[in-house]
C-alpha cells in the first residue's frame, strides 16, 4: 500500500503516522505538510529515519505542486488530515481557513480523481453539526448547521467531498469527531492549555461559566477510527467517532488541578466566545458496527499519564509557548478578561 497523509506533522496526523507505522509496517507512507505554528516534525523526529516514511514540505492548496507529489508517489490512499482547527483563530482571522479547509482540499480532490485514487478519508469535526440539545445526539444523517467560520469551512468541505463522490465516482469516506486529546498537542486548546499553564502557576481562562460540553476522544482511539474506515468503511458513507465521555469543560479544568496537586484560585472566568456552541454529542454505533471502533478508558483514567507527558516534556511546549503563541493569546484573551 502506498498511502499519502496530508496534516502528517499536526496533533492527530502524528500520532496517524505513528500508528500506521506500527501497524502495518510494509506501507509506503508520505506525509505533506506545511509546517505551519501548528506543525512541528518534532512531533515525528523517531520516525524520521524510517525507510517507508517519507516527508514533503508542500502547501496542500498550490495545485502544482500537489500534482508533482502525487505524479510521484502515485498513492493508493489518501488520508486527508491537513487543516487550520483553531475556533478562536478563524474568528480572528477566516482566511486561513477558508485556504487550507476548503481550497486544500478541493485540490486533493481533484489530484485523487486525476490519479485514481482507490481511496480518499477526509476528516472532519462533530462541529459541522452544531450544537446539540441537551438530551440530543446526531447521528450521520443529522444536518450540517456549523456556527463559526471555522466550522463552516470544514463542512464546506465535507460537501466538497461528497460531491466528488456523486459526479466523479471518487471513492471517499469522512470520519467526524469529537474533541481530541492527548501527547503533543498545541497549546492553544484547551486541555494543554489548562494543563501548561497550571504547571506555570498562571490564570487558568474559562469562557462563560464552562458549562459548555465536550465528549473527550483520545487521540489513538480517534486515530484507529480513520485506519478502520480506510480499511473498512465503506464509499460515500460517513462516521461519527465519539467516546462517550461528555463532560463541562469547568469539570475538566478541575480535575487537571486536582491532578497536578493545585488549588482552584488561578481559574478566571472570561468574556464568552461569540456564537460558542453550548454542546456537542456524536452517536458513533454506525461506526462501532460497521468499522469495529471502539473507543478507549475515558479520559479520567488517561489524565495523570497525559500530565505526565507535558511534565516530561517541557521543552517541547515551552518553546511553543515562547513564541508566536504569545502574541496569539494576547490577541484572543484582550476584550475577555
Amino acid at each position: 500500500m502506498k498511502l499519502l497523509v496530508t496534516g502528517g506533522c499536526g496533533f492527530i496526523g502524528s500520532n496517524f503516522v505513528r500508528l500506521i507505522l506500527t501497524e502495518h509496517p510494509q506501507w509506503q507512507l508520505t506525509n505533506v505538510d506545511l509546517l505551519t505554528y501548528a506543525g512541528n516534525r518534532e512531533r515525528l523526529a523517531d520516525v524520521e529515519g524510517n525507510r517507508n516514511y517519507f516527508f514533503e514540505r508542500i502547501d496542500i492548496a498550490d495545485k502544482d505542486r500537489m500534482e508533482d507529489v502525487f505524479a510521484r508517489t502515485r498513492p493508493d490512499a489518501v488520508v486527508h488530515i491537513a487543516a487550520e482547527t483553531h475556533v478562536d483563530r478563524s474568528i480572528m482571522d477566516s482566511a486561513p481557513f477558508l485556504h487550507s479547509n476548503v481550497i486544500g482540499t478541493q485540490v486533493i480532490l481533484d489530484a485523487c480523481t486525476r490519479h485514481k485514487v482507490n481511496k480518499m478519508v477526509h476528516v472532519s469535526t462533530d462541529e459541522v453539526y452544531g450544537p446539540a440539545g441537551p438530551e440530543e445526539s446526531f447521528d450521520e444523517n443529522a444536518p450540517l448547521k456549523p456556527r463559526n467560520p471555522y466550522s463552516a469551512t470544514k463542512a464546506a468541505a465535507d460537501h466538497l467531498v461528497m460531491a466528488h463522490h456523486l459526479v466523479n465516482g471518487l471513492n471517499v469516506v469522512i470520519t467526524r469527531s469529537t474533541n481530541n486529546y492527548g501527547p503533543h498537542q498545541h497549546p492553544e486548546k484547551l486541555l494543554p492549555l489548562v494543563i501548561t499553564n497550571c504547571m506555570e502557576n498562571q490564570p487558568l481562562p474559562v469562557y462563560g461559566d464552562g458549562m459548555q460540553q465536550r465528549d473527550w476522544l483520545y487521540v489513538e482511539d480517534h486515530c484507529r477510527g480513520i485506519l478502520a474506515a480506510l480499511e473498512k468503511g465503506k464509499a460515500g458513507e460517513v462516521y461519527n467517532l465519539s467516546a462517550g465521555c461528555e463532560r463541562p469543560n469547568l469539570d475538566i479544568i478541575k480535575a487537571v488541578c486536582r491532578t497536578l496537586g493545585k488549588g482552584e484560585d488561578k481559574i478566571r472566568f472570561v468574556k464568552d466566545r461569540p456564537s460558542h456552541d453550548r454542546r456537542y454529542s456524536l452517536d458513533s454505533s454506525k461506526a462501532e458496527n460497521e468499522l469495529g471502533f471502539k473507543p478507549g478508558p475515558p479520559i479520567e483514567e488517561r489524565l495523570g499519564q497525559l500530565v505526565g507527558w507535558y511534565e516530561q516534556n517541557r521543552q517541547w511546549w515551552e518553546s511553543i509557548k515562547a513564541g508566536e503563541f504569545k502574541d496569539y493569546y494576547k490577541e484572543a484573551y484582550k476584550d475577555r478578561v
